[in-house]
């Protein structure tokens, strides 16, 4: 029994030592996150938008990947945003302002895009897009 109080201040010290272990830090840069982070989420929704226009053939999936695309572009604008109201800039709501431009300009986009899915449906008969040749002489 003697021995078994000997360990026990060891024990404590070690489980004092666990709330600043890497497993710590890193669930409190998890719950506040910095710039940083908005800017490699905004970057990655980014990349995978326009590799989803640049390789996919279907014109509803090219869609979603503009929608992509723009909601990168939000996500940056409302990121940098904070990041200005945060040290007091006064063009703080830029971001903001910029991120509903952008939200009427998609859904414009969506509501025009549709109805041009929808007449090229009705006359090719298809929404793939190296099948649709209208234009073409």
């Amino acid at each position: 029994m003697n021995m078994l109080n000997c360990f026990i201040p060891a024990f404590a010290f070690l489980f004092q030592e666990a709330g600043t272990s890497r497993v710590a830090l890193m669930k409190n840069a998890a719950l506040n996150p910095d710039l940083s982070k908005f800017l490699v989420i905004g970057a990655l929704l980014f990349i995978i938008g326009v590799a989803g226009v640049l390789t996919r053939r279907n014109i509803i999936v090219i869609f979603m990947s503009i929608e992509l695309i723009l909601n990168a572009a939000n996500l940056n604008f409302i990121a940098f945003s904070r990041y200005l109201q945060a040290y007091g800039n006064a063009n703080a709501l830029a971001g903001q302002i910029f991120t509903v431009f952008v939200i009427v300009v998609a859904a414009a986009e969506a509501a025009i895009g549709l109805g041009i899915v929808i007449a090229l449906y009705r006359n090719k008969e298809t929404i793939w897009v190296d099948e649709i040749d209208l234009l073409k002489w």
